[in-house]
């Protein structure tokens, strides 16, 4: 009989925890509870994190005609000025390169720039040109957009004696939109590399289009070559 009251009296005395049905409800109730948060330290890796700008984002926060800078491990892109092209060895051609073409223009090494244009050079162009040690040539012609519009012949002996000295190689030829003046000097230094007036002229409208001009071709076709000093050693023929 004692034995049997003291048996009683330990399950009345004994906490509910201590049951095997307590243990188990206790182990789902865990289960259910949310995981630990993450370290401090991995929080604030994330949160410091500032996502890349995107392009757009790039393109709005850059000022007109101002280079943009390459973000960190992105390559800078290369942005050739308008109409341009190899013309010879050594020799290119294109339009009136603005600063977001000078990074290109860096990666031509050039030696010399043959401008046809009368005005002005503008100052970060300049600045550019002495920064890589680029000579600067200004041959003003009148960009005049009348039919008969008189070409000086002068102007275009000197732009070839520019261009054939391979000193000043390499050498970017450019006016404007790089197709008329651009295209007659180029048009005159295909004579001396004797090609046919056909391909000359095929060249020339392949740059100007729409807007050629027939008073450049007459004066391509008429322009005398016979007093130009030229070897096959000075350029590439």
């Amino acid at each position: 009989m004692r034995q049997d009251a003291a048996s009683l009296v330990q399950v009345l005395t004994a906490r509910p925890e201590d049951a095997p049905a307590a243990r188990h409800h206790r182990l789902k109730e865990r289960a259910r509870e949310p995981p630990p948060a993450a370290p401090a330290e991995e929080e604030e890796h994330h949160t410091d994190a500032m996502p890349p700008p995107s392009a757009c984002e790039a393109v709005l926060t850059r000022r007109e005609g101002e280079a943009a800078a390459p973000a960190p491990g992105e390559e800078l892109l290369l942005v050739p000025p308008l109409n341009f092209a190899m013309v010879d060895h050594g020799v290119y051609r294109s339009g009136f390169p603005d600063v977001s073409n000078l990074p290109f223009l860096e990666s031509l090494r050039l030696r010399s720039v043959l401008c046809l244009c009368p005005e002005p050079y503008p100052e970060p162009n300049l600045e550019f040109l002495r920064a890589h040690g680029i000579t600067l040539f200004q041959l003003g012609i009148d960009g005049s957009k009348e039919p008969f519009v008189n070409i000086p012949e002068d102007r275009i002996r000197e732009a070839l004696k520019v261009i054939l000295d391979v000193r000043n190689h390499p050498v970017l030829i450019h006016c404007k939109r790089g197709k008329h003046r651009t295209g007659c000097v180029v048009g005159c230094l295909r004579k001396l590399q004797r090609w046919c007036l056909t391909s000359i002229f095929d060249e020339y409208q392949r740059f100007a289009a729409a807007k050629a001009r027939v008073s450049d071709l007459r004066f391509i076709e008429l322009f005398d070559i016979s007093s130009i000093k030229h070897t096959p050693g000075s350029f590439t023929c």
